[in-house]
Formats: structure tokens, sequence, C-alpha cells
């Protein structure tokens, strides 16, 4: 076996799928409903094959490149929380979840890669959406492995627990190993961005990355329906100030030699993030590029699944396919 392909669906802004390039898989196409997501994927790697299409209306059928994968990938809207699992029936995230499911039933790739909430794993309001998949897959011959991940222990400067099903064909499931911790020291905040903080001269951005000594909150990138972008809800906001941050949204330029920013008209002492210091708490690389204005660049950072996370879990799975 040679080069590994795979399809990515729900790709976003395109964290996973840039991950598994990483790992040495190449995308025969990615799906994604949202134009300013697939414009950045185009815009990033303008020889990918984006389609803009709802999962939901996807026929793999009118699109024979997707059959026979090494691979289908699926980084999906979390579905709800434990509290809310039982009541997320219609819900769009569920849907699409299953749609997934079924788009690998139909075309039956060697291994299928779900990312999602850590509940998905082991919680016992989502034993139904567990029950679905295996009873949906197992009898064509895949074996399913479950678990949580977090994207701190890969070198992401974020506390991001993350749930993954891995299923492998028959023949490949004894071969995978779940990814290990590629670093032994987390990356706080501070380490991740005193060079960005310090780029216009900022005199305190030292102490300030002296005391930003932990990892990140979770990055959320929020609701299509709500408002503007922040950095999450009121636990989170005061975990950020703790860092010296401040979680209400999000500024247009680091500060300045004397801490200002410009854009920052809240009197707060906290500073804010820019959307390009949000994308390096989730590690991507400088030069990739996001589409839009201010609130959809960072809601695409905010969805992503750190590239980290998936170079390591495709390699996990090009070994295992490889063995």
């Amino acid at each position: 076996m040679s080069g590994l392909r795979f399809v990515d669906v729900c790709s976003g802004g395109g964290g996973l799928a840039l991950g598994l390039e990483q790992a040495g898989f190449e995308p025969v196409l990615l799906l994604d409903d949202k134009p300013v997501a697939c414009e950045t994927l185009r815009m990033n790697r303008p020889k990918w094959n984006v389609r803009q299409t709802d999962l939901l209306d996807f026929d793999p059928v009118e699109a024979q490149e997707t059959y026979d994968v090494d691979l289908l990938s699926a980084g999906l809207p979390r579905v709800k929380s434990s509290a809310t699992a039982k009541r997320v029936e219609t819900g769009i995230e569920l849907r699409l979840l299953k749609a997934a499911v079924y788009l690998a039933h139909a075309v039956q790739p060697r291994a299928l890669l779900i990312e999602n909430v850590p509940g998905l794993v082991d919680d016992v309001a989502f034993e139904e959406v567990r029950t679905f998949i295996q009873r949906e897959l197992e009898h064509l011959g895949y074996g399913f492995h479950w678990f949580i991940l977090n994207a701190a222990d890969f070198g992401v400067p974020q506390d991001r627990k993350q749930g993954v099903l891995i299923a492998l064909k028959r023949e490949f499931f004894d071969s995978f190993r779940q990814p290990v911790p590629t670093v032994t020291r987390h990356i706080s905040v501070g380490q991740a961005l005193h060079a960005s903080m310090s780029a216009r001269g900022w005199a305190g951005a030292d102490a300030w990355a002296t005391g930003a000594n932990q990892v990140a909150p979770t990055l959320v990138g929020g609701s299509e329906n709500r408002g503007g972008a922040d950095l999450g809800l009121t636990g989170t906001k005061k975990a950020w100030a703790r860092m010296g941050i401040n979680g209400g949204a999000l500024a247009d330029e680091v500060p300045g030699p004397d801490g200002t920013q410009e854009s920052d008209t809240s009197g707060s002492p906290l500073k804010k993030l820019t959307v390009d210091q949000t994308a390096i708490l989730q590690s991507f690389p400088a030069d990739w590029n996001f589409a839009g204005r201010k609130t959809a660049r960072y809601r695409q950072i905010g969805h992503a699944s750190p590239p980290p996370v998936g170079k390591a879990l495709g390699l996990a799975v090009a070994e295992a396919l490889r063995a």
C-alpha cells in the first residue's frame, strides 16, 4: 500500500485535514456547507478537491473518487452535552453524525475517524448513539476503538479534550495503537504567545508571559446564530482573566509599546487576543490563512480540530493500515 487517500467531511477551517496531510494522507475530496470554510480550504490548498455541499445532501454516487479510500474522516459539529443528549434526536449535530456513518456504510473506507465531544466515548447519555454507530457498521466488518485525547498532550497550548472513534476493517483492527503523547510538558499560553504579544514592543510582554503559565481553556467557535467572537462562557472567561486576557472579545492588533490595543475601547487592563493568536493556540501553522471577517475567521479556528491531533491520529491509522 503506497499513498493513503482520504475523504474529509464537515472540513471547516481544515484542521483535521491538514493534520492528516502532515501524516501522509492525500485528500480526494473535502466537503463543507459553508462558503467561507470552502474559501479557506481552496486558498491554502488550491489543488484540493473542495466541494461546497451539505453532508445531509451529499450522494457519493456523484463523487466516484470517494470509493475505495483508505480513510473517511469527520470532525463533526459537537453533539449535545450529557445534560441535553436525550433531546437531540432532531438536532443537526446528531443528524450529521448519522450521515457520516451512512456515508461510511456507502463507501466502506478501510478506516473511519470521527472526532467529537469526550462524552461520545463513554457517557451513558450517548449510549444510543454509540449503539447506532456499531450496529450500522459492525456487520460490514468494522471493529471499534473509542478513546479520549487531550490536545495539550500533543503540543497544543490548550486544554482540549476530544472524543475519538477509530473504526477499522477487521484485518487492520488489531494493528491499531492509540496515539501516545508527543510532549512531556504542556506548552503554556505565555510560551505560545510571547513572541506575538511582544511583536510591537510591548514592555510588559515578559511579565505577562510569566503569569500566563497555564494551558489555555478550550477555545470555542460559538454559535452561528449569535453575536461576535468571544472566548467562551463566564467560567472560561474567568480562567482567561487569571492569565491577563479579556475573553469578552477579540482585538485587531497586539499591544503596542505601552500595552495599548487601539481597537480595544473597553478600558480593561486585560489584553485581548487577536484572531491570529487564537490560531496559534490551535497550533495552526503561521502560513495557514483563514477567509472571511474577524468573527467568521475565529469561528473556523475555534471549531477546528488542532492539526497536531489530526497528525497523531493519522499516523496511528496509517501504521495500522500498513501493518
